[in-house]
This record gives C-alpha cells, structure tokens and sequence, in this order.
C-alpha cells in the first residue's frame, strides 16, 4: 500500500508542479499557440490510456484466475468428500474427516495468510493426511481400484486448484510496470496543467484537477484488484464456506461432529 500511496501523491505533485510552472513560466494574457506543448500532448495521452488498460487487464485477469481458482478448489473438495464415501470403511471415515477440516482450515486461516502470499500450514497437515490414507489404500486388496484413481485424481486437482490460488494472492503486475505507469500518467497531467491558461477559463483547471482524481483512482483501483485476497474489492472464502457447511453437516449426519479431529476452525485437536 505504501507503494500506491507514493505513486499516487507522484501524480498529484505532478499536477501542482505543472500548474506552478504555468503561473511562473507563461505570461499573463499571452495568446501566442504553443505547438510543442500541444504536440506533446496528444501521443502523451495515447501512450498514458494504452498503459493503464494494459495494467488494468492484467490486473483483471489475475483476479478472475483467483476467483476461479477458489471456486474450483471448493468443488473438488466436496467431490473429494463424497468420492471418498465409496472407499473401504476404515479409511471412509478418517478421509472424510480430513476433507471437512481441510475445508475449515482453507476458510478461516488460508484466506488471511494469503495476504502475505502464503498456503497457511494448517491447510497442509490434512493434505498429508489424506496422501497417508492413500498409501494405505494402495496395499489393500480391499481397495475398489475404480475409486482410488478416482480419489488421486480428484486430491491432485484440489492441489492444483489450491497453487493457482496462492499463487494469484500475489500481485500480477511487476513493480517496474506499476511505476512506469504511474510517471507516464504523472508527465500526462503536468503536460495537461502547464497547457491550461489559468487566468482565462477555470474550467479547465478544474477539468485538470478531475483528470487527476480519475488518474489516482486508476492506480488505486488496479493495486487493490491486483490483490484479489485482501483490500476492498477481495475474493470472500464464499464457494469453500458452501462446500465447508455441506460436508459438515453430512458427515454430523452419518458420524456425528465429536468424531472430527480438529476444531471449528481446522486446527488439530488432540485426542
């Protein structure tokens, strides 16, 4: 955030800079064009639109990938919960079990570790349980083949679903980018600010100082969709909270919730 801030407060001395030289270098009532100034404005002004929508998509894609990511990671979870259902008995329950305190674990710890980009551990110690489970099960001649493919299958799209998701809690965008515009947008409203005669329409000036809130809120909207999990505009745990419920209550249903080995939030208990 203190990035955005700087790169924000960049913009608007940009525009305090320009007007102050617009009141100390041009003379009063001068009608004289100034070719320069207006030549350089217009390709200033391409340049500076084309790098803020290129930012701002990438930004956006970068958001869509991490909702998409977190929705499939909470259906395969719930795939991986009734799949499980089918497997021999002494693994059934334990492998449910894991799945709904995986799914507690995602939701109240993974979500507010990942604006540090981090998985959160808690998350990892049901996913190696489960993998113990399926060592397990390759041994047992009990083991319905069909199902086990089904069960790797299935656990290896939810770690997969999971990477994408912490890997798009990290901003997209590279820092140097990110800069890179937030100058260009900076030398576009100081181009904009020295052109404008102040002494003659106010409207201009006040149609510059719009232009910069506009430019600032650019660099602030594109930060904070740059980081789905956190901020404003952030992805809630919203799809694994469904599937956490769903599974919860099954399993409450056919084992009863005192059989779970972690807590509401996913934590192991001991026993």
């Amino acid at each position: 955030m203190s990035t955005v801030l700087i790169a924000s407060g960049i913009v608007v001395l940009a525009l305090v800079a320009g007007l102050l030289c617009n009141r100390l270098l041009r003379r009063r009532g001068d009608n004289e064009d100034t070719p320069s100034i207006t030549d350089l404005i217009s390709p200033l002004e391409t340049l500076a639109v084309l790098i803020l929508a290129f930012v701002l998509v990438g930004a956006a894609e970068s958001y869509s990938e991490a909702e998409d990511a977190a929705a499939a990671e909470a259906s395969t979870v719930d795939h991986l919960f009734e799949t499980a259902a089918y497997a021999p008995r002494q693994y059934r329950e334990p492998m449910q079990a894991a799945t709904v305190c995986y799914a507690r674990a995602v939701h109240h710890h993974s979500w507010s570790a990942m604006r540090n980009g981090d998985g959160a551990a808690v998350a990892s110690v049901w996913t190696t349980d489960l993998r113990t489970h399926f060592t397990k099960m390759v041994a047992d001649p009990a083991t319905n083949d069909t199902v086990f493919e089904i069960l790797v299958a299935t656990d290896k799209e939810r770690s997969e679903a999971r990477q994408s998701r912490i890997n798009e809690s990290t901003p997209a965008i590279p820092d140097i980018v990110y800069w890179f515009m937030a100058l260009t947008l900076a030398v576009t409203i100081a181009a904009y600010a020295y052109s404008v005669r102040m002494g003659v329409r106010h409207g201009h000036t006040i149609g510059v100082a719009v232009l910069t809130v506009l430019f600032v809120a650019s660099l602030l909207l594109i930060a904070d969709v740059d980081s789905p999990f956190s901020g404003p505009i952030r992805i809630e745990p919203t799809s694994m909270i469904t599937t956490e419920q769903d599974i919860t209550d099954d399993f409450a249903a056919e084992y009863g919730l005192a059989q779970l080995p972690c807590d509401g939030e996913g934590d192991p208990v001991r026993s």
